[in-house]
């Protein structure tokens, strides 16, 4: 593909810009990562964030009624979302950590430290990248938002609030900062988190054979279950760009007297990985197919709903359904994100789809908003100990983000 004559010297532009802010770049990296944001505080490293965004001028930057981070560019009438989720999972026990997880080390040009791959690694060149765009007349027609949100608690929940409650606004196209290992992501399966009851009868473990063990009830459906995971990896529900689906046991309660009673209920917890060829109704029919039929008054199947607060108190109720979804190769998004690669990089790189779930599941996956994925980092390394990010990627991203604006344009 020819490229336009201004593009040459405008990346030359963007190159020059994003070395000289390098140290800044990286110094902004490793200030977020040592802000702890588990467990969905992100208030303190917002703070941070918006100073930043304060410096270079935005237009607008605020927290929003849940707590999450915006910081606004423009008042174009195509909206742009640079989406990064700025909470980050627990880091279990300390001990087990050679470094501070927070401070975080670096070591032949990576920095380990808790949030450093998931997925603080976009914001400084979202942050700095937007900035760029701007100063370069790259957001001309567009109304680009920043924003760092909460995601580890509820996937897309953050997102579902930016459209319908607080500011309101729907997008045009979303960029979500995950990461990527540096190349176009455009999808992922989708994931359903289901509940299965079984209801007993209590007894003296010494009588036991008075009660109905709620356990015992169980054991076959978890068999079955694992069965149905192994025909999964045999092509059951498989996708062509998302892969296979799959399903886990990931948690079990048992609600007994005692330690010496028999308990009287018994729950397991289902991850369940969907693909886009799976509808929901036939993912939870399939699961609620699995007990029999003498014991469909005694087991249930129930999908969970979250309604937890976030730290500002804020309660946005929802299904912890997330469809699963995939943009076109051939879609305007998409194509920006590849010519955007090829011109900063001279380059092609394959298009890619996480193994794990986005805020994307409600961007693309319930809104139908066009999304793609760009970040530093290998996703494999998330939630780990030695969790990492080449800094020089998060530094090279930064040059992605503020050309990406040009490409779409001459798309759409």
């Amino acid at each position: 593909m020819t490229q336009p004559p201004d593009l040459k010297p405008l990346v030359e532009k963007v190159r020059h810009w994003t070395c000289d802010q390098h140290d800044n770049i990286v110094r902004f990296m490793r200030e977020i990562c040592a802000i702890p944001s588990m467990n969905s505080l992100i208030g303190p490293v917002g703070e941070r964030i918006q100073a930043e965004m304060r410096k270079f001028g935005f237009d607008e930057v605020r927290f929003d009624k849940m707590g999450n981070t915006l910081g606004r560019i423009g008042n174009g009438p195509k909206v742009i979302v640079y989406d990064s989720h700025i909470d980050t999972v627990g880091i279990g026990e300390r001990d087990e950590w050679e470094w501070d997880p927070f401070e975080g080390k670096v070591e032949d040009g990576l920095l380990y430290a808790r949030g450093a791959c998931d997925e603080k690694g976009s914001t400084p060149g979202f942050v700095y990248g937007l900035a760029l765009a701007r100063e370069l007349g790259l957001l001309d027609g567009f109304t680009a938002y920043y924003f760092g949100n909460m995601e580890e608690w509820c996937d897309g929940i953050a997102p579902n609030s930016f459209a319908e409650v607080d500011p309101g606004i729907r997008p045009d196209f979303v960029l979500i900062g995950e990461p990527t290992k540096m190349r176009v992501y455009r999808g992922h399966k989708g994931r359903i988190e289901l509940k299965i009851t079984a209801h007993g009868r209590s007894a003296h473990a010494a009588s036991h054979y008075l009660g109905d063990n709620a356990v015992y009830k169980m054991m076959a459906i978890i068999t079955q279950i694992r069965e149905l995971d192994r025909r999964m990896r045999f092509g059951m529900g498989f996708h062509p760009i998302q892969g296979y689906p799959s399903i886990a046991v990931t948690d079990v309660e048992a609600r007994t007297a005692s330690l010496n009673a028999v308990p009287d209920q018994f729950t397991i917890y289902i991850d369940r990985r969907i693909t886009s060829t799976e509808p929901r109704e036939d993912v939870i029919n399939t699961v609620k197919g699995l007990i029999p039929d003498y014991l469909q008054d005694e087991i249930f199947v129930e999908e969970l709903f979250y309604d937890e607060p976030s730290y500002t108190g804020f309660k946005f109720p929802v299904s912890k359904y997330y469809p699963a979804w995939v943009l076109e190769d051939t879609h305007p998004l998409t194509q920006a994100g590849q010519r955007t690669v090829e011109a900063l990089w001279s380059e092609k790189r394959e298009l890619g789809t996480w193994d794990f779930s986005t805020n994307g599941t409600y961007w693309a996956g319930k809104a139908g908003i066009p999304s793609i994925g760009f970040g530093p980092g290998d996703e494999k390394t998330a939630h780990m100990i030695d969790e990492r990010v080449p800094l020089q990627e998060v530094v090279d991203a930064t040059q992605f983000y503020a050309l990406l604006p040009y490409f779409l344009r001459a798309n759409i």
